[in-house]
């Protein structure tokens, strides 16, 4: 009958404690590994292309201000 003082909370433990620590433990490693989501590289995609159209844009008017003024770059360094 002893037996079964420390044999009911094991089984308790290992039914409903186990399973949710081990999940959980998975889940904050899985989290530390720092790895992007699939949203993140769309975001990061997105970014570059509207850099990469900034780009575009500032030698266009730096080409423009150049054939207009050709010093304006020493006025303003």
């Amino acid at each position: 009958m002893e037996s079964n003082i420390f044999f009911v909370p094991l089984i308790l433990f290992m039914l409903f404690v186990a399973p949710v620590w081990v999940v959980m433990h998975y889940r904050t490693l899985g989290k530390k590994q720092g790895g992007l989501t699939e949203d993140e590289h769309q975001k990061i995609a997105e970014l570059e292309a509207l850099a990469e159209k900034m780009e575009d844009r500032i030698r266009t008017l730096e080409s423009i201000l150049d054939a207009e003024t050709p010093d304006w770059r020493k006025r303003y360094e």
